[in-house]
Protein backbone atom coordinates (compact mmCIF):
# COMPACT_ATOMS: atom_id res chain seq x y z
CA UNK A 1 0.00 0.00 0.00
CA UNK A 2 1.24 3.51 -0.79
CA UNK A 3 2.05 5.47 2.35
CA UNK A 4 0.00 8.50 1.41
CA UNK A 5 -3.15 6.42 1.08
CA UNK A 6 -3.01 5.71 4.80
CA UNK A 7 -3.52 9.39 5.53
CA UNK A 8 -7.25 9.12 4.83
CA UNK A 9 -9.59 9.02 7.84
CA UNK A 10 -10.86 5.69 9.01
CA UNK A 11 -14.09 3.80 8.52
CA UNK A 12 -16.06 6.08 10.82
CA UNK A 13 -16.17 8.68 8.08
CA UNK A 14 -18.35 6.51 5.88
CA UNK A 15 -20.97 6.06 8.59
CA UNK A 16 -22.49 9.53 8.38
CA UNK A 17 -23.03 12.30 5.90
CA UNK A 18 -20.30 14.86 5.40
CA UNK A 19 -22.12 17.27 3.14
CA UNK A 20 -22.28 20.10 5.67
CA UNK A 21 -18.59 19.81 6.54
CA UNK A 22 -17.63 19.81 2.87
CA UNK A 23 -19.93 22.76 2.25
CA UNK A 24 -18.34 24.65 5.12
CA UNK A 25 -14.82 23.99 3.86
CA UNK A 26 -15.82 24.92 0.31
CA UNK A 27 -17.14 28.25 1.52
CA UNK A 28 -14.64 29.14 4.24
CA UNK A 29 -11.57 27.01 3.55
CA UNK A 30 -10.19 24.08 5.50
CA UNK A 31 -9.50 24.40 9.22
CA UNK A 32 -5.77 23.73 9.37
CA UNK A 33 -3.54 24.39 12.36
CA UNK A 34 0.21 24.10 13.00
CA UNK A 35 1.00 25.54 9.57
CA UNK A 36 3.63 27.80 11.16
CA UNK A 37 5.28 25.19 13.43
CA UNK A 38 9.00 24.67 12.86
CA UNK A 39 9.06 21.10 14.23
CA UNK A 40 6.54 18.28 14.21
CA UNK A 41 6.57 15.81 17.10
CA UNK A 42 5.31 12.19 17.08
CA UNK A 43 2.41 13.14 19.37
CA UNK A 44 1.21 15.61 16.73
CA UNK A 45 0.49 12.81 14.24
CA UNK A 46 -3.27 13.11 14.77
CA UNK A 47 -3.04 16.69 13.49
CA UNK A 48 -0.06 17.05 11.19
CA UNK A 49 2.58 14.68 9.75
CA UNK A 50 5.69 14.94 7.63
CA UNK A 51 6.32 12.73 4.64
CA UNK A 52 8.73 13.08 1.72
CA UNK A 53 9.41 16.75 2.32
CA UNK A 54 5.75 17.71 2.72
CA UNK A 55 3.53 18.25 5.69
CA UNK A 56 0.12 16.66 5.73
CA UNK A 57 -2.34 18.77 7.72
CA UNK A 58 -5.67 17.43 8.92
CA UNK A 59 -8.73 19.63 8.48
CA UNK A 60 -10.52 19.80 11.80
CA UNK A 61 -13.86 20.26 10.07
CA UNK A 62 -14.02 17.65 7.29
CA UNK A 63 -11.01 15.45 8.32
CA UNK A 64 -9.39 15.70 4.89
CA UNK A 65 -5.58 15.69 4.78
CA UNK A 66 -3.84 18.34 2.71
CA UNK A 67 -0.18 18.43 1.70
CA UNK A 68 1.63 21.74 2.24
CA UNK A 69 5.31 22.70 2.22
CA UNK A 70 6.96 23.47 5.58
CA UNK A 71 6.74 27.15 6.56
CA UNK A 72 9.56 29.37 5.30
CA UNK A 73 9.27 31.58 8.38
CA UNK A 74 7.95 29.53 11.33
CA UNK A 75 5.94 31.37 13.94
CA UNK A 76 6.20 28.79 16.71
CA UNK A 77 8.33 25.77 17.57
CA UNK A 78 5.65 23.07 17.95
CA UNK A 79 2.05 22.46 16.95
CA UNK A 80 -0.47 23.97 19.39
CA UNK A 81 -1.98 21.82 22.12
CA UNK A 82 -5.67 21.07 22.27
CA UNK A 83 -6.22 23.78 24.85
CA UNK A 84 -5.11 26.33 22.25
CA UNK A 85 -7.34 25.08 19.43
CA UNK A 86 -10.92 26.24 18.90
CA UNK A 87 -12.75 23.48 17.06
CA UNK A 88 -15.11 24.37 14.21
CA UNK A 89 -18.69 23.14 14.16
CA UNK A 90 -19.30 19.69 12.73
CA UNK A 91 -22.18 17.27 12.31
CA UNK A 92 -25.67 18.29 13.41
CA UNK A 93 -24.46 21.53 14.95
CA UNK A 94 -23.10 22.64 11.59
CA UNK A 95 -26.31 21.50 9.86
CA UNK A 96 -28.35 23.54 12.33
CA UNK A 97 -26.25 26.63 11.62
CA UNK A 98 -27.07 26.43 7.91
CA UNK A 99 -30.78 25.79 8.53
CA UNK A 100 -31.02 28.65 11.03
CA UNK A 101 -29.30 30.99 8.60
CA UNK A 102 -31.77 30.06 5.87
CA UNK A 103 -34.56 31.00 8.28
CA UNK A 104 -32.65 34.19 9.13
CA UNK A 105 -32.54 35.15 5.43
CA UNK A 106 -36.30 34.62 5.23
CA UNK A 107 -36.77 36.87 8.25
CA UNK A 108 -34.44 39.45 6.72
CA UNK A 109 -36.62 39.55 3.62
CA UNK A 110 -39.67 40.04 5.82
CA UNK A 111 -37.87 42.85 7.64
CA UNK A 112 -37.06 44.70 4.42
CA UNK A 113 -40.59 44.41 3.03
CA UNK A 114 -42.23 45.44 6.29
CA UNK A 115 -39.82 48.32 6.80
CA UNK A 116 -40.63 49.68 3.34
CA UNK A 117 -44.38 49.31 3.98
CA UNK A 118 -44.11 50.97 7.38
CA UNK A 119 -42.17 53.89 5.92
CA UNK A 120 -44.72 54.24 3.11
CA UNK A 121 -47.73 54.20 5.45
CA UNK A 122 -46.19 56.62 7.95
CA UNK A 123 -45.02 58.90 5.16
CA UNK A 124 -48.47 58.83 3.60
CA UNK A 125 -50.11 59.59 6.96
CA UNK A 126 -47.93 62.66 7.34
CA UNK A 127 -48.41 63.96 3.79
CA UNK A 128 -51.98 62.84 3.11
CA UNK A 129 -53.56 66.30 3.17
CA UNK A 130 -51.02 67.62 0.66
CA UNK A 131 -51.42 64.61 -1.65
CA UNK A 132 -55.23 64.43 -1.63
CA UNK A 133 -55.92 67.06 -4.34
CA UNK A 134 -53.26 65.84 -6.81
CA UNK A 135 -54.48 62.26 -6.36
CA UNK A 136 -58.07 63.01 -7.31
CA UNK A 137 -56.94 65.13 -10.26
CA UNK A 138 -54.94 62.16 -11.55
CA UNK A 139 -57.90 59.80 -11.04
CA UNK A 140 -60.24 62.07 -12.95
CA UNK A 141 -57.73 62.53 -15.77
CA UNK A 142 -57.22 58.78 -16.11
CA UNK A 143 -60.91 57.95 -16.09
CA UNK A 144 -61.91 60.75 -18.48
CA UNK A 145 -59.03 59.83 -20.77
CA UNK A 146 -60.42 56.34 -21.36
CA UNK A 147 -64.01 57.47 -21.66
CA UNK A 148 -64.98 56.68 -18.09
CA UNK A 149 -67.04 58.65 -15.66
CA UNK A 150 -65.16 61.12 -13.58
CA UNK A 151 -65.08 60.88 -9.80
CA UNK A 152 -63.85 58.37 -7.29
CA UNK A 153 -63.06 54.77 -8.19
CA UNK A 154 -64.41 52.00 -6.00
CA UNK A 155 -62.36 49.14 -7.40
CA UNK A 156 -58.75 48.07 -7.83
CA UNK A 157 -55.69 50.04 -6.78
CA UNK A 158 -57.40 53.39 -7.20
CA UNK A 159 -60.21 52.20 -4.96
CA UNK A 160 -57.74 51.13 -2.27
CA UNK A 161 -55.97 54.50 -2.46
CA UNK A 162 -59.32 56.26 -2.26
CA UNK A 163 -60.12 54.35 0.91
CA UNK A 164 -56.67 55.20 2.29
CA UNK A 165 -57.33 58.91 1.75
CA UNK A 166 -60.64 58.52 3.53
CA UNK A 167 -59.22 56.66 6.53
CA UNK A 168 -58.73 58.35 9.88
CA UNK A 169 -55.23 59.67 10.56
CA UNK A 170 -55.07 57.73 13.84
CA UNK A 171 -55.79 54.52 11.93
CA UNK A 172 -52.97 55.14 9.45
CA UNK A 173 -50.50 55.99 12.21
CA UNK A 174 -51.50 52.82 14.11
CA UNK A 175 -51.05 50.65 11.00
CA UNK A 176 -47.65 52.20 10.34
CA UNK A 177 -46.57 51.66 13.94
CA UNK A 178 -47.66 48.01 13.87
CA UNK A 179 -45.78 47.42 10.61
CA UNK A 180 -42.67 49.11 12.01
CA UNK A 181 -42.82 47.04 15.21
CA UNK A 182 -43.26 43.86 13.22
CA UNK A 183 -40.30 44.83 11.02
CA UNK A 184 -38.12 45.33 14.12
CA UNK A 185 -39.22 41.93 15.43
CA UNK A 186 -38.28 40.24 12.15
CA UNK A 187 -34.94 42.06 12.11
CA UNK A 188 -34.14 40.95 15.65
CA UNK A 189 -35.05 37.36 14.74
CA UNK A 190 -32.80 37.51 11.65
CA UNK A 191 -29.77 38.78 13.59
CA UNK A 192 -30.29 36.34 16.47
CA UNK A 193 -30.74 33.31 14.21
CA UNK A 194 -27.76 34.24 12.04
CA UNK A 195 -25.53 34.40 15.10
CA UNK A 196 -26.97 31.17 16.54
CA UNK A 197 -28.57 32.61 19.68
CA UNK A 198 -30.82 30.29 21.66
CA UNK A 199 -33.20 33.12 22.63
CA UNK A 200 -33.74 33.88 18.94
CA UNK A 201 -34.97 30.31 18.40
CA UNK A 202 -37.60 30.77 21.12
CA UNK A 203 -38.56 34.22 19.81
CA UNK A 204 -38.94 32.92 16.25
CA UNK A 205 -40.98 29.93 17.41
CA UNK A 206 -43.42 32.06 19.40
CA UNK A 207 -43.78 34.78 16.76
CA UNK A 208 -44.25 32.29 13.93
CA UNK A 209 -46.71 30.16 15.91
CA UNK A 210 -48.87 33.20 16.66
CA UNK A 211 -49.01 34.09 12.97
CA UNK A 212 -50.24 30.61 12.01
CA UNK A 213 -53.72 31.46 13.32
CA UNK A 214 -54.45 34.37 10.94
CA UNK A 215 -52.74 32.51 8.08
CA UNK A 216 -55.07 29.54 8.51
CA UNK A 217 -58.05 31.89 8.85
CA UNK A 218 -57.18 33.63 5.58
CA UNK A 219 -57.34 30.29 3.77
CA UNK A 220 -60.97 29.93 4.79
CA UNK A 221 -61.70 32.90 2.53
CA UNK A 222 -59.60 32.68 -0.60
CA UNK A 223 -56.90 30.09 -1.29
CA UNK A 224 -53.85 31.22 -3.26
CA UNK A 225 -50.52 29.58 -3.96
CA UNK A 226 -48.70 32.30 -2.03
CA UNK A 227 -50.80 31.80 1.09
CA UNK A 228 -50.35 28.03 0.99
CA UNK A 229 -46.57 28.27 0.47
CA UNK A 230 -46.25 30.77 3.33
CA UNK A 231 -48.25 28.52 5.65
CA UNK A 232 -46.21 25.45 4.74
CA UNK A 233 -42.91 27.28 5.29
CA UNK A 234 -43.98 28.64 8.66
CA UNK A 235 -45.26 25.22 9.78
CA UNK A 236 -41.93 23.69 8.79
CA UNK A 237 -40.04 26.39 10.74
CA UNK A 238 -42.16 25.80 13.84
CA UNK A 239 -41.74 22.01 13.64
CA UNK A 240 -37.98 22.28 13.06
CA UNK A 241 -37.41 24.64 15.97
CA UNK A 242 -39.57 22.60 18.33
CA UNK A 243 -38.19 19.14 17.57
CA UNK A 244 -34.75 19.55 15.98
CA UNK A 245 -33.72 22.38 18.31
CA UNK A 246 -35.47 20.79 21.33
CA UNK A 247 -37.30 23.89 22.54
CA UNK A 248 -39.39 23.89 25.73
CA UNK A 249 -37.81 20.64 26.95
CA UNK A 250 -38.85 18.60 23.90
CA UNK A 251 -36.55 15.59 23.30
CA UNK A 252 -34.44 16.40 26.33
CA UNK A 253 -34.40 20.18 25.92
CA UNK A 254 -31.32 22.37 26.16
CA UNK A 255 -29.26 19.80 28.05
CA UNK A 256 -29.69 17.24 25.28
CA UNK A 257 -28.97 19.98 22.70
CA UNK A 258 -25.68 20.86 24.39
CA UNK A 259 -24.72 17.20 24.68
CA UNK A 260 -25.40 16.72 20.97
CA UNK A 261 -23.20 19.69 20.07
CA UNK A 262 -20.41 18.37 22.30
CA UNK A 263 -20.69 14.91 20.74
CA UNK A 264 -20.62 16.14 17.15
CA UNK A 265 -18.31 19.16 17.45
CA UNK A 266 -16.11 18.40 20.47
CA UNK A 267 -12.85 16.52 20.78
CA UNK A 268 -14.72 13.25 21.01
CA UNK A 269 -15.91 13.79 17.42
CA UNK A 270 -12.35 14.47 16.29
CA UNK A 271 -11.04 11.37 18.04
CA UNK A 272 -13.79 9.13 16.63
CA UNK A 273 -12.44 9.63 13.14
CA UNK A 274 -9.16 7.70 13.26
CA UNK A 275 -6.59 9.70 11.28
CA UNK A 276 -4.80 6.71 9.78
CA UNK A 277 -1.64 4.81 10.59
CA UNK A 278 1.62 6.57 11.30
CA UNK A 279 3.94 7.08 8.37
CA UNK A 280 7.26 6.23 9.88
CA UNK A 281 8.42 2.68 9.48
CA UNK A 282 4.99 1.08 8.83
CA UNK A 283 4.19 -1.10 5.87
CA UNK A 284 0.80 -1.60 4.17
Amino acid sequence: MDDTSRLAPGADRSKRGWWYELLGCAGHGHELVARDASRIRPQDAWLVREHQGLRWHRCLRCDAWLALPPPSTPGREYAPGREEIQLPLRGRALRDRYVLRLIALDRLLHFLVLAVLAAAVLGFAGERSRLRAPFYRVVDALQNGVGGVGGRSAHGLLGELDRAFGARSATLWAIGAVLAAYAVLEGVEAVGLWTGRRWAEYLTFVATSVLLVPEVYELTGTVTAGKVITLVINCAVVAYLLFAKRLFGVRGGGRAQRAEVARDSGWAAVDRVYPGAGLSGESG
